[in-house]
């Protein structure tokens, strides 16, 4: 679907329910809260789906727009999503009835009845930002959500995913009002203490390898209690091994309450995160990509390995 077909969906539709993905990151957040605010703006009836991953720090953001009911006839549009394998745990039951995904990640694997995914842009935010200004001027509100998406997918414009367009983008984004001084201070200018003992029990635990172009760094639930770290204070820690001098290769293993562990993996330009995170079910863009393990971080840390191994990296 095109931008211009999509645009006249969201004219010619109603009474919409959006979706991101299980432990929505920034992106899912603002991308979401931005179609939410500008649909209901336009007249619409639409709400965002209750996602119980969602951190503290992302719910202002949400702040009257969620909903833990699906409504009849509800025509459910899903937001930075690539696959149905990360649909929040409490929506299970939307497998299948997707009618439009809005998505950048090359790994989509077109599970909804209409598509516009388009992985030239940084984020799913900008993508969005091609679309909502054609059909109302954008709010204060929704630019501030949309600074969120566009700045968190880019490690706030620092990640090589940054094109001209994603920063002009941002420029129109500040022009209509996003308060990006603020939203840069709370998500990347500020640490809590407990962020800040994660981070050195993870420069104390890192693994090297193939001559230190490979870091791996764990994060149990056991050391998370320790330190009293909520889920807040690990949001966006998936880049701090690739952070480390001469890395190109990080890989962040975090086990997961409910059981198994999440494989994050951070790449430099000569190496394909996706296609590595591909070998295991999971994938993402070329230099940020992700994949699950449901037997835990051992296993985790043994396949992800491998498949780095199997990239063509001597170990």
């Amino acid at each position: 679907m095109t931008n211009r077909e999509t645009i006249e969906f969201f004219r010619d539709n109603d009474n919409y329910l959006i979706i991101n993905h299980r432990r929505p990151d920034g992106d899912a957040v603002g991308s979401a809260a931005a179609l939410c605010r500008h649909l209901r703006q336009m007249g619409k009836t639409a709400a965002v789906w209750k996602n119980p991953e969602t951190t503290e720090r992302y719910l202002p953001f949400l702040e009257g727009l969620e909903t833990e009911q699906v409504p009849a006839g509800a025509v459910l549009v899903s937001v930075d999503l690539a696959t149905e394998n990360l649909l929040p745990l409490n929506g299970l039951d939307f497998a299948g009835r997707i009618i439009l995904s809005i998505d950048h990640h090359m790994s989509n694997d077109g599970y909804a009845a209409e598509t516009n995914v388009d992985p030239k842009c940084a984020a799913c935010g900008e993508l969005l930002m091609e679309i909502l200004p054609e059909l109302e001027p954008v709010s204060r509100e929704t630019a501030d959500a949309l600074y969120l998406a566009v700045s968190t997918d880019t490690g706030c414009f620092q990640y090589s995913n940054v094109t001209g367009d994603t920063l002009r983008a941002a420029a129109m984004l500040k022009d209509l009002g996003a308060d990006t001084y603020h939203i840069n201070k709370t998500m990347y200018g500020t640490k809590t203490i407990a962020r800040l003992r994660l981070e050195s029990a993870l420069t104390e635990s890192a693994e090297f390898y193939a001559g230190g172009l490979v870091a791996v760094c764990c994060i149990s639930q056991s050391l998370m209690d320790a330190i009293g770290a909520t889920e807040d204070d690990a949001d966006d820690i998936s880049s701090f091994p690739r952070s480390i001098q001469d890395v190109e290769i990080g890989v962040l293993i975090k086990e997961l309450r409910q059981g198994g562990a999440k494989i994050s993996l951070r790449t430099g330009e000569d190496y394909n995160a996706s296609e590595i995170c591909g070998r295991l079910g999971g994938g993402g863009h070329p230099a940020a990509a992700g994949a699950q393990d449901d037997t835990g971080m051992e296993q985790a840390k043994k396949r992800i390995l491998e498949a780095i191994a199997e990239s063509g990296v001597v170990l």
